[in-house]
């Protein structure tokens, strides 16, 4: 039987090498492990809860790298939340001093 192997390919054909990322304080060694991470963390809340202050320093590292991050950060940022997104999935979510939040995409985050 044949096994598919899901691998991304350069321009010239031949297998891209991992691109390691940091965020933070944490450092990996390729962009998927990050997502990997950051996906089992978002399955330990429950829609509503609020992150704990450990996992929201690792937050804060993604959400800096965000291509929009200006604009997610806004006015600041006093702590994330797990709420509901698109098509019935959950995300995290900043929110603000000023009582206004915004959801972020993780994925995003990753890819810069």
């Amino acid at each position: 039987m044949k096994q598919l192997i899901n691998i991304k390919l350069g321009l010239r054909g031949y297998p891209m090498p991992a691109k390691p990322i940091t965020l933070g304080p944490l450092h990996f060694k390729k962009k998927g492990d990050a997502i990997a991470f950051f996906r089992a963390m978002l399955a330990r809340y429950d829609l509503g809860d609020r992150v704990n202050d450990d996992d929201a320093v690792f937050l804060r590292a993604a959400l800096e790298n965000h291509p929009d991050s200006a604009k997610k950060i806004g006015c600041g940022v006093i702590n994330f939340s797990v709420r509901s997104a698109d098509y019935g999935s959950k995300c995290f979510w900043v929110n603000r001093p000023d009582g206004t939040t915004e959801k972020f995409s993780i994925g995003a985050s990753i890819r810069g």
